[in-house]
């Protein structure tokens, strides 16, 4: 076609000859509405190359991150069990169903064992794609499993909490949990095992009243919502215009509920250091 008539009329292109752009090849930054290709945002470790903003990510994308490579993942095949036969909208039994053909996953949580920089430790990580991440006994139970093997083995332990709290579904089987999972970690610190807790975005409910804010160091990603009641019910309960930022992270570590933050690129670094520094108490403790 010759560029005169190209001017006029435009270019055509046959619909058998146009290519639709792949489902999920772009991403658009939740913050500042950037795009990028799915592609840059892994690489960039699930962050906006434009403002930084931590994406949400779940136990497979932490795993990869922090292990030397090899993990072993154990107590991958428990499953709840709907002894309540819970059902709103619909069954208990189906919600779990349909969570775990959409996620692959079989509840909330995977707990495994690995190295980080060549230094042993178990990592109990959530998946907020499961029933928004929601404890209900499998996780209580997965993680007082990882604690005792860190425990036994004396090798330390980090939990990554990513969660909407408690499981309403389980009703009082899931608040069981929080008095479970601290008195386990009780025995952990006894012991003189190290725990990391790391709060990423959201982490609140029972989890942030339970393990979450019982670790030997707590740490948490930049801008992550940690709480025990979301800002909208806080304001509602104390009739009064709350501070700015307001349960993000940053806020918490101003008010001395956290340690430090850090960034998703720093993370393995800096769990390797802490590793390094607490090593001579686990093997001496």
């Amino acid at each position: 076609m010759g560029w005169f008539k190209r001017l006029t009329s435009g270019i055509q292109t046959t619909t058998r000859n146009k290519k639709d752009t792949p489902e999920g090849l772009w991403y658009k930054c939740k913050r500042c509405g950037e795009t990028v290709t799915r592609k840059d945002l892994r690489e960039n470790l699930y962050k906006c190359p434009n403002c930084n903003y931590h994406d949400r990510i779940g136990s497979n994308e932490y795993f990869e991150l922090l292990f030397d490579g090899n993990f072993e993942e154990f107590q991958a095949d428990m499953k709840a069990v709907d002894i309540l036969e819970f059902k709103d909208l619909k069954s208990y039994e189906d919600r779990l169903a349909a969570a775990h053909k959409k996620t692959g996953l079989t509840d909330a949580i995977r707990v495994a064992r690995g190295k980080i920089n060549r230094r042993p430790i178990v990592i109990a990580c959530m998946d907020f794609s499961f029933i928004g991440g929601s404890m209900g006994s499998v996780v209580g139970e997965k993680i007082a499993v990882a604690i005792d093997e860190a425990r036994t083995s004396r090798t330390p332990l980090l939990i990554i909490s990513k969660t909407g709290g408690a499981r309403m579904m389980e009703a009082a089987f899931s608040l069981m949990q929080m008095a479970k999972t601290s008195v386990k970690l009780s025995q952990l610190a006894k012991a003189g095992v190290p725990y990391f807790s790391l709060m990423t975005d959201p982490t609140t409910g029972g989890v942030t009243a339970s393990y979450a804010m019982l670790g030997d160091i707590n740490l948490a990603e930049p801008e992550a919502l940690i709480a025990f009641a979301g800002p909208r019910v806080v304001k509602e309960t104390i009739k009064k215009e709350l501070p700015p930022g307001f349960q993000t992270s940053e806020f918490l570590l101003d008010h001395g509920f956290l340690d430090f933050i850090v960034d998703r690129s720093e993370l393995k670094e800096r769990l390797g250091d802490l590793l390094y520094l607490f090593e001579p108490a686990t093997k001496n403790a």
